[in-house]
């Protein structure tokens, strides 16, 4: 009997952390779609003050990226490019 009770408060437990763990999930996925919003926003504003939202999203990119790992993909793009005869 009391390892019933033991087993039954244990997945009573454990029900409660998986939803308190699906509701924080279903929080920061809303959280994310209101971000992504407003960025598509600033990209929508960047193109009616004329700038180029392509060449941005790109540097938005190798922005994230530290010196050694822009420098080793632009490496890579020249190669590529060479072997093309692009250059």
């Amino acid at each position: 009997m009391a390892d019933d009770i033991t087993n039954e408060t244990a997945q009573t437990v454990a029900a409660g952390q998986l939803r308190a763990f699906v509701e924080r999930i279903e929080r920061l996925e809303e959280d994310k779609k209101a971000i992504s919003e407003d960025i598509k926003e600033v990209y929508a504003e960047m193109k009616a003050n004329g700038f180029d939202t392509k060449a941005v999203r790109t540097i938005v990119r190798l922005r994230k990226k530290d010196q050694a790992e822009r420098q080793e993909e632009e490496a890579m793009i020249d190669l590529y490019k060479a072997a093309l005869g692009m250059t």
